[in-house]
């Protein structure tokens, strides 16, 4: 899968461009603030119809228009698809996939699997366990068609447990929700499991690559005690979450643990090894999408060069190149991607000011 064809209107500062890709790498460089990052955020939103910068998207349309426009053509082994989306100010969405109208954007990330590699992904190894699970959650999402489903249930109950929490009611009352809860908690955390193993299969062989002395354990951590029946947990743990006004275990407390030793990764590496730690979980989870449902991901990878010397970012765009995946990297300067390359890129687009040229 790639996309051939990429179409961005009144996003950011650019006010229009349309780019012809090329299905390997392609390079876009310009200076600080000519919008090279916007160009990956326009596709980041293509995908999943929001930004990776900004969690207000009526900041991402362009000052002087009331709604943004994207469009993209994918080639997929079925043959050509087409997607655009609209967004207004006004906080409404408008998605087309085929002509077709799309109510959920979950079906712009079945869609258009994406991989976004950017200075902000440190979040992953550095927030609370929120960035962890969305990680995890990609994956399971696209791995197993239940999950989706599963998920939506848990987080419904969640909100109406709480709710009941809040409002001080018996465990009589609570008790028919903890039922459905914990059915489809256990289920989620079923399907979390085993993506976490899967991905570990792949994800140890990267960062031995990556970092050869650096022995990383990584494990899943389903958000109580594995030792204890989560029906039986959710009764005895009532008085605490009443107390509480919220329920204190439960797959929404799931985590990624990464430890070096005894440590945790970023006590323990360097920033540019939490970089490159970063690269390798992004990667292995783009590849183990090709094995598990033969579909390639989309990488973004902002500001590539950042904190990495010339020898790792070799071999992190090799790694890139060994996905077989399409690739999209930004750089202030062109020889610093160029130079670590085996080969040519397959396009390189120059943006400034918001314009964007193909360079021949």
């Amino acid at each position: 899968m790639s996309l051939t064809r990429l179409n961005i209107q009144a996003f950011r500062n650019i006010t229009s461009a349309q780019l012809l890709t090329g299905t390997g790498l392609n390079l876009i460089y310009g200076q600080n603030g000519s919008g090279k990052t916007s160009i990956l955020e326009a596709i980041y939103f293509l995908g999943m119809g929001r930004s990776f910068r900004s969690h207000l998207s009526q900041r991402v349309i362009n000052n002087e228009d009331d709604k943004l426009t994207l469009f993209a053509t994918l080639t997929l082994p079925r043959g050509e698809s087409k997607i655009g989306l609209r967004r207004f100010r006004s906080g409404e969405t408008e998605v087309k996939i085929d002509g077709d109208k799309v109510k959920r954007l979950s079906t712009l990330a079945e869609t258009l699997p994406i991989q976004v590699i950017t200075p902000e992904s440190f979040s992953l190894l550095f927030e609370g366990p929120k960035s962890r699970r969305q990680f995890i959650d990609w994956g399971a999402f696209h791995a197993d068609p239940e999950f989706y489903g599963a998920w939506v249930n848990v987080r419904r109950i969640l909100k109406q447990r709480n709710q009941l929490l809040r409002d001080g009611a018996s465990y009589t009352n609570i008790q028919y929700w903890d039922r459905e809860f914990v059915r489809y908690a256990e289920r989620v955390t079923e399907i979390r499991n085993l993506y976490v193993d899967s991905l570990n299969e792949l994800l140890k062989g990267i960062i031995e690559e990556f970092l050869p002395q650096v022995d990383v354990k990584v494990s899943f951590t389903r958000g109580w005690d594995s030792k204890i029946d989560f029906a039986l947990l959710l009764e005895n743990q009532y008085p605490r979450d009443l107390a509480t006004g919220h329920t204190v275990s439960g797959p929404h407390k799931a985590d990624l643990r990464l430890r070096v030793g005894n440590l945790p990764v970023q006590d323990a590496l360097s920033r540019g090894q939490l970089k490159l730690l970063v690269c390798a979980l992004r990667i292995a989870q783009g590849k183990l999408l090709k094995q598990q449902i033969d579909k390639h991901s989309i990488y973004l990878v902002d500001d590539l060069p950042s904190e990495l010397d010339a020898q790792h970012r070799q071999l992190l765009l090799k790694q890139l190149a060994d996905t077989g995946a399409q690739v999209f990297v930004t750089a202030i300067e062109p020889a610093a991607i160029v130079d670590s390359l085996d080969k040519p890129p397959s396009r390189i687009f120059q943006v400034a000011q918001g314009c964007v040229t193909v360079i021949e």
